[in-house]
């Protein structure tokens, strides 16, 4: 590990995905994200309608975005408000990559690498999905070129900002 022994001493830049393929996806986006209001966020991209990549068949598209945040926690502590906003929007953990009402990653925080059984920054499989990096290259395209996203797996369609959404 480098840069996790310092990162709860100075506010640095992280990244977190939000998706949500479940009931009513604007919803469930929109109360993660004014949880993370009160939080430390900084920034939220553009929503984006993507098709499910890897897991089951048959699943509905996603809503996805990133959120930006300042914040001086520490990686795990991140963690743990990714798994209270999915626990708060109900998650049920029966399948892997299955259809979900809410999931939230730890994506990227300046400055850290990570490798634990628990937790990997940066995301191991970020680099590969498009749901992913078209958001995160709105609001960090320092992080994300243009052939970045090009090779990246996955359709996306931009579907506006999240406080112009209905819930649907």
């Amino acid at each position: 590990m480098s840069g996790a022994e310092d990162a709860g001493e100075s506010p640095r830049r992280a990244f977190l995905g939000l998706g949500s393929n479940l009931g009513d996806r604007v919803h469930y986006l929109r109360d993660a994200v004014d949880t993370l209001r009160a939080v430390d966020l900084r920034a939220v991209s553009p929503v984006y309608e993507t098709e499910p990549v890897g897991g089951p068949g048959g699943q509905d598209a996603y809503l996805n975005l990133v959120a930006e945040l300042e914040t001086a926690r520490t990686p795990h502590d991140l963690l743990g408000v990714c798994h209270r906003l999915e626990a708060a929007a109900g998650r049920v953990r029966d399948e892997r990559w299955g259809p979900r009402t809410l999931d939230v990653d730890v994506l990227w925080i300046d400055g850290v690498t990570l490798d634990e059984p628990d937790l990997q920054v940066p995301h191991p499989r970020m680099w590969e999905r498009r749901f992913v990096l078209a958001p995160l290259r709105d609001l960090a395209p320092d992080l994300v070129d243009e052939a970045t996203l090009d090779d990246a797996a996955g359709y996306v369609e931009p579907v506006g900002a999240l406080d112009e959404l209905a819930t649907q």
